[in-house]
């Protein structure tokens, strides 16, 4: 993986018919009864008043009532030509949990292009409770990713704090649990070495990633997945449990697409036995361009919640219509 794929540690800088009113029941829910689940954060992005809803180090984030989802506003993320990121309402604590799942809604500009190369933007972060609050994403004990790259979906990881900097090069997966998982230091879970590069003479950095095993959000207006439209996006990661003092390959990442699921592993590791009170702990939106935005381009973010787990009954694809029923046709009126 190129080293610029993964941003140096930073602050964030300034996340009437019978059958509708069934329908409408059983969707709109109190989030915190779906299926048993938690849920961490909801966001609708309606104000900007973040601060007051628990989001720090962020500021001056963009609303935009021309482009929203539901209710009035949504999240305007804008890389401006040369950008490398856009203001956001940025980190968010939660309760601490093994498991976290996420959903939001996104739509893309018609000249949306990313990054134009094969790594980057950086969208949305999980970090652990072992990190600071205000830790940089790229150098940590475990930083997950969800984000898109050329329109391909992908879930990633590192943990460079992790890496065994004398046995750089070196499989340590049976020889000792104080090691990395995401590059450096040998294949945790069969899924490859990751990636391993010097930042430093004495400093590395990783990084271990699964794509989606095409691309989701495409450039044709009309297309079932055209990025111009709004999408919903969920994923879900827990991380793998500790058995005998060693980190087991049972892991979890999914990824879904407007309901779909297009990323499934449920053997990867993300932690081992040296980090057993590992937890995930904070949201942080951060958009991130490292080499600058080829183009000036946005994306918006709408009805954002995270939580333990998937509800059994969750969030519709904008282009459900399981809401409403068909409208009758070749009616007759028999007196």
């Amino acid at each position: 993986m190129n080293r610029e794929a993964w941003p140096r540690p930073r602050r964030a800088r300034g996340l009437l018919w019978s059958g509708v009113a069934l329908a409408l029941a059983c969707v709109i829910t109190t989030p915190a009864t779906l299926h048993a689940q938690t849920v961490l954060l909801q966001e609708g992005f309606e104000d900007a008043s973040f601060t007051g809803r628990g989001w720090y180090d962020g500021g001056g984030s963009v609303l935009s009532t021309a482009e929203r989802y539901v209710g009035t506003r949504s999240l305007e993320c804008r890389f401006t030509v040369g950008a490398t990121s856009c203001p956001s309402p940025a980190r968010h604590l939660f309760t601490a949990s093994d498991a976290v799942y996420i959903s939001y809604y996104i739509r893309h500009s018609a000249n949306w292009v990313g990054s134009g190369k094969s790594y980057h933007p950086h969208m949305f972060y999980f970090l652990t409770n072992l990190d600071g609050n205000y830790v940089g994403p790229a150098y940590t004990r475990l930083t997950a990713y969800i984000e898109e790259n050329a329109g391909v979906p992908l879930l990633a990881i590192q943990d460079g704090v992790n890496i065994d900097e004398a046995r750089v090069g070196q499989d340590l997966t049976n020889v000792t649990e104080q090691r990395s998982v995401a590059g450096c230091n040998g294949d945790s879970d069969g899924h490859g070495n990751g990636d391993c590069y010097p930042v430093t003479p004495t400093v590395h950095w990783n990084g271990k990633q699964w794509r989606a095993g095409g691309m989701y959000f495409n450039n044709t207006p009309g297309t079932s997945a055209y990025k111009g439209d709004w999408h919903l996006v969920e994923a879900y990661l827990k991380l793998n449990t500790i058995v005998g003092g060693k980190g087991a390959r049972d892991g979890i990442m999914r990824y879904w697409f407007d309901g779909n699921l297009i990323i499934d592993r449920s053997d990867i590791v993300m932690r081992t036995g040296a980090n057993p009170t590992m937890k995930f702990n904070q949201l942080f939106i951060g958009p991130w361009i490292g080499d600058g935005s080829p183009a000036d381009q946005s994306y918006w973010i709408d009805d954002l919640m995270i939580a333990t787990a998937r509800p059994a009954s969750p969030p519709l694809p904008p282009t459900s219509t399981s809401l409403f029923p068909t409208a009758p046709t070749n009616l007759r009126i028999i007196p």
